[in-house]
């Protein structure tokens, strides 16, 4: 463990010609500081839980007989987001792609805010379609918006070609490469 030479001899004498001890220095053996050290190391690895994975709670609809009544909702309640280039969202209310308008990512909660307090809760229902365009950053923005603005029924749907169609035009208008 720890050594120290005391042999210096007598006891201290002052005066000419008296040699001085030498005086050793101290010796630590942190041989057991080690084992300790990698034991706390393994006792806090055994006994910490790891960081658990979150993942994103999606509720599906029910089986019914006839698939046609599944997803039956109000033409007047739904709000379709489509998410294009350069984060832009655009969106119509109602199923007429053509009254398609733009915004940027920072104005959709207002669209969102106004259609569902504009629109019965039970009823209220928010289509997103992401474009090839669009990137994982944006649906995942869109969907963490879905939560902000607590909308209780969202979908992630596919984009119909005449709806893309639709968008490229309307970007190509607005100068969007």
């Amino acid at each position: 463990m720890a050594e120290m030479d005391t042999s210096s001899g007598g006891g201290h004498k002052k005066g000419p010609g008296v040699k001085k001890g030498k005086k050793m220095s101290t010796r630590v053996d942190l041989t057991p500081m080690v084992d300790l050290g990698f034991l706390l190391i393994t006792f806090f690895i055994f006994t910490t839980t790891m960081s658990q994975p979150t993942a994103m709670r999606l509720n599906l609809p029910k089986d019914v007989e006839k698939p046609e009544d599944q997803n039956k909702v109000k033409v007047s309640a739904v709000l379709t987001l489509m998410l294009g280039k350069n984060d832009q969202v655009y969106y119509y209310e109602g199923d007429d792609p053509s009254k398609l308008q733009g915004v940027g990512y920072k104005k959709i909660r207002d669209i969102i805010i106004d259609k569902k307090r504009r629109t019965d809760p039970k009823d209220f229902m928010v289509v997103i379609k992401p474009t090839v365009d669009a990137t994982y950053k944006n649906t995942v923005n869109i969907l963490d918006e879905m939560t902000i603005d607590e909308v209780k029924r969202y979908a992630l749907v596919d984009i119909s070609p005449q709806e893309f169609q639709i968008v490229q035009a309307t970007e190509k208008a607005n100068g969007i490469n």
